[in-house]
């Protein structure tokens, strides 16, 4: 099933490629987004049949010079195939929807609808991937396709150019942390081959390790959107078109989790404390500091950009966690800690499409982004308003939503933590439950300002007025991601072995294993915790609070009682205008004033006096942004750097061949230098 799946994804994929380049606009985007579909569905049928416990291996020989390819599918590689397969099916849907009728830019483009299938395949190649080189080489294949597809309207817009900018250096800088990484562990260990990087792993010196998990880390953790390398990621993912910011922030960014884990716990066998510690820290830090941004944030897209930030922090402690756990010897906590990691990337890829479809829906509509012009969409979209709702409901981690089952098995797993010795996990475990504590409310609240500010407000702009509700293949793609939140918010347990094959799977230290205490078990219509006195019916709460929202608004009716409409007491001022509801900003100001030390907003009041006296005033205008600190204050500094480095460079070209002849000499003297001391 696995070898089949692979293999119909790759025929798809090629088949799209070519659709996309040669057929005719309409047929293009039909076939196109046709292949798409194929390619996620057959990468799922693949993952599903690796979570069932299949495993597959296979090599080509041919596709690369001397090393050719090597292909691995278990557990690990299955859930986030299944994962991205599932969310490229939906996606695909909803992208022959999007496209159609949009005019020329976007994802009508040629250039698009050739590159999505491949930016599809790469999305389900790059967990099956066996050896170093095959790794590589789908990583960059997943970076370029998707760079590609970001850049589709860099013509018309000067904000897509420089996102695509930032994307690519940011992307390959993590590419070259990559392959520093991986040619250490290659080289010391004495082959390129999973297989053997896992056996020889042992025998490495505790240094090389630890150099190999930080320089492979810090690229996963860059593509996983983590702080402070996650400046590409709010720029990017705005203005990507809808299915491709989609397709980003819900299966792209979760290969970051799949890179840490398989090198860190499979590869690398584990490591000491000081790896996972570090690990929490950064995730810590990028749920906090990614929801405060989205918190102040009035763009949709960039509010769920920061929102990917968060999540994947949150996914980030999970695994932090587990390596923590294993470290002191509790493999029953780190396989619930790490469960509760993979579930979550699960159920952030369904909510998090959701959320970035229905906002795809809006732009489509109205062209617009900014939660402050937008309103009224609720009763001019109200089917998109309904996804969005429900996606809003997964993301702040409360029952029902979908969201809420992982972040509750990732308390569980860190409370229960407190109980081990070692004055770090002192420190760390109480520190990581208050993070996440802190994430989950703030999350609250910024959901509550993007549904209720931008559907159940009034209408501030014309455009927003005049939405019409999404195309029906649109719907349909929402429609899916919709159902699979609802599945996974329900019953959850039907992931429960899956999810303790692909745990297993990562030879977690210490005895961790789907068997070992504090793993995750099915329990009928919840989850339950093997040893821990903590279980879940997810299906059950949901049907309570039902029940308590029916009685509290049918009760009344049922006891006669009676309300009689009246005109809303204006003060005498007239009646009131969307210039008198809250906005986005003006909503997140409490927060921002509350935060102000982290935030670190700039406001600025500029006065115009009238020409014939300084005593009265013309105009006055008040600016205030709130920049991404990390970028204000490590980014651009070194980038000034850099240029004025550049600019100082340029006096070593003066035009003289004779001197070029210099340089290239000094340089081969230089590199024999070495060599011979190597040597």
């Amino acid at each position: 099933m696995i070898a089949a799946g692979l293999g119909a994804a790759g025929a798809l994929a090629a088949a799209g490629a070519v659709a996309g380049a040669a057929l005719p606009a309409r047929a293009r985007l039909v076939v196109a987004g046709v292949c798409t579909a194929g390619v996620g569905a057959a990468g799922c049928a693949a993952g599903v049949g690796a979570l069932g416990g299949e495993q597959w291996g296979g090599r080509l020989p041919g596709l690369l010079p001397l090393a050719g390819t090597v292909w691995q599918v278990d557990a690990l590689s299955g859930l986030f195939m299944a994962v991205a397969g599932a969310v490229v099916a939906a996606v695909a849907v909803y992208a022959i929807g999007y496209a159609s009728g949009h005019g020329p830019l976007g994802l009508a483009s040629r250039t698009a609808q050739a590159v999505l299938p491949l930016f599809a395949l790469t999305l389900v190649l790059v967990p099956a991937a066996a050896s170093v080189s095959t790794f590589l080489l789908a990583w960059e294949l997943m970076a370029v396709s998707s760079l590609l597809l970001v850049l589709v309207e860099h013509r018309s817009r000067a904000e897509v150019r420089a996102a695509g900018l930032w994307y690519a250096v940011m992307t390959h800088l993590g590419l070259v942390l990559l392959l520093a990484g991986f040619a250490l562990f290659a080289a010391r260990a004495g082959g390129e081959g999973f297989d053997v990087l896992r056996a020889r792993a042992g025998e490495l010196s505790p240094a090389v390790r630890g150099t190999v998990f930080v320089l492979t880390g810090a690229a996963f953790a860059s593509k996983a959107g983590a702080v402070p390398l996650h400046a590409w990621l709010p720029r990017a993912h705005p203005e990507a078109p809808g299915p491709v910011s989609a397709l980003m922030s819900a299966a792209m960014v979760n290969l970051g989790v799949y890179g840490i884990a398989r090198t860190g716990f499979d590869l690398l066998g584990g490591g000491p404390s000081w790896w996972w510690l570090g690990l929490m820290a950064i995730g810590g830090i990028s749920a906090v500091y990614g929801i405060l941004q989205a918190a102040i944030s009035s763009d949709v897209k960039r509010l769920l950009a920061y929102s990917t930030a968060e999540n994947l922090g949150l996914v980030l402690v999970g695994a932090g966690a587990a390596g923590l756990f294993a470290s002191s010897g509790d493999g029953g906590l780190a396989a619930l800690a790490l469960s509760a990691a993979l579930l979550h990337v699960v159920n952030h890829a369904a909510f998090k499409a959701l959320l970035f479809g229905s906002a795809g829906a809006v732009v489509r509509a109205t062209g617009v982004r900014d939660l402050d012009r937008l309103g009224g969409l609720r009763s001019r979209m109200p089917v998109t308003a309904a996804f969005f709702a429900v996606g809003a409901l997964g993301a702040v981690a409360l029952p029902p939503g979908n969201g809420f089952v992982s972040e509750w098995l990732l308390l569980q797993s860190l409370i229960h933590g407190l109980e081990m010795p070692g004055i770090e996990v002192a420190i760390a475990l109480p520190l990581a439950v208050g993070l996440v504590a802190l994430s989950a409310g703030v999350a609250a609240a910024v959901f509550v300002k993007a549904l209720g500010v931008g559907f159940f407000a009034r209408p501030r702009s014309t455009r927003a007025e005049q939405a019409k509700e999404a195309p029906p293949l649109m719907l349909a793609g929402l429609g899916l991601l919709a159902l699979g939140c609802a599945v996974l918010a329900l019953l959850p347990g039907l992931l429960a072995p899956g999810l303790g094959r692909a745990v297993a799977a990562v030879r977690l230290p210490a005895g961790g294993s789907v068997t070992g205490t504090g793993a995750v078990a099915d329990d009928g219509l919840g989850v339950r915790l093997r040893d821990i006195s903590a279980a879940l019916s997810p299906l059950w709460v949901a049907l309570g609070l039902a029940t308590v929202f029916l009685l509290v608004t049918a009760l009344p009716r049922i006891l006669g009682n009676r309300r009689r409409r009246a005109r809303l007491w204006d003060c005498g001022g007239g009646s009131p205008t969307p210039r008198m509801a809250y906005t986005a900003t003006s909503f997140a100001e409490p927060l921002q004033r509350v935060f102000d030390d982290v935030l670190a907003p700039e406001q600025d009041v500029d006065v115009t006096h009238v020409r014939e006296s300084v005593y009265l005033v013309e105009r006055v205008r008040f600016r205030a942004r709130v920049p991404d600190r990390v970028e204000h204050r490590l980014y651009d500094p070194l980038l000034a750097r850099l240029a004025r480095t550049g600019r100082a460079a340029r006096r070593l070209a003066g035009g003289s061949v004779h001197v070029y002849l210099g340089y290239g000499f000094l340089g081969l003297l230089s590199l024999f230098v070495v060599l011979v001391v190597g040597w």
